[in-house]
């Protein structure tokens, strides 16, 4: 039975919007479920990934406006996710100097939306994103990215790794903003096909990622706070790969 345009609840409905292909976001679920069917669930969001919260039974009353949902409630994104050989394939018919943006498990919808929006005012060819602990496209992120969510390509992968390979194998370049570096953004080489890794808002761009680099590279901070906010950071980062390519 379905809520409204995001929502999903019940095990059932939602095992039903999974087989379907369905593009479901995020599920919600009350601690302590059993039986046959949560079972099932359970095996399904393990086979596509998706990611779980456990939550007070409050939680999904407020999400399912107090209906019957049997302890489990899904958020089916708004937008569609694209395969990332598609994805890449699409930005080279595009252009030759594709820019793509990669999200090394950055949680914050708010970032993620401020992200998306200075991205396609960039001229960003697309996001990846990693199908667990990324921050969701939910109407938070939709809202903060003004809109920029539906016309900008998104893609989810099980891995960032993934997507390093597959940008890799198509002489796509690669540069992490992190302060691991001596290096400065201004140093980087933009005019060319490249992808922007940018890190989580507590840890940066994790370690095995950075090895994988073509480039590290960070901004000059001239002042007393040590780091700037992740979607402030990607935005200095475009636009100086805008700065570059005019």
């Amino acid at each position: 039975m379905q809520n409204n345009t995001t929502n999903i609840f019940g095990i059932r409905a939602i095992i039903e919007a999974i087989e379907s292909g369905s593009t479901i976001s995020k599920v919600y679920l009350q601690k302590g479920l059993r039986g046959d069917l949560y079972f099932e669930l359970d095996k399904l969001l393990k086979k596509h990934k998706i990611s779980i919260s456990v939550v007070p039974i409050e939680k999904l009353d407020r999400l399912s406006k107090h209906n019957n949902h049997q302890g489990a409630v899904a958020k089916i994104s708004p937008v569609e996710f694209y395969d990332i050989e598609a994805l890449i394939e699409k930005a080279f018919e595009a252009t030759k100097k594709p820019i793509f943006i990669l999200l090394d498990q950055l949680s914050d919808v708010r970032n993620f939306g401020a992200i998306i929006r200075t991205a396609e005012c960039t001229g960003v060819s697309g996001i990846i994103i990693q199908k667990s602990g990324s921050a969701p496209v939910n109407a938070d992120t939709i809202k903060t990215s003004a809109g920029a969510a539906f016309k900008i390509p998104i893609c989810k992968v099980d891995h960032i790794k993934d997507a390093i390979f597959h940008l890799k194998s198509s002489e796509v370049k690669l540069v992490a903003a992190t302060e691991k570096t001596e290096e400065l953004v201004y140093d980087v080489d933009f005019n060319q096909p490249i992808a922007i890794v940018m890190g989580a808002e507590d840890k940066g761009v994790s370690t095995s990622v950075l090895k994988m680099m073509d480039y590290k590279a960070k901004l000059p901070l001239l002042g007393d706070i040590e780091s700037l906010n992740v979607s402030v950071a990607c935005g200095a980062f475009l636009y100086e790969a805008v700065r570059q390519r005019m």
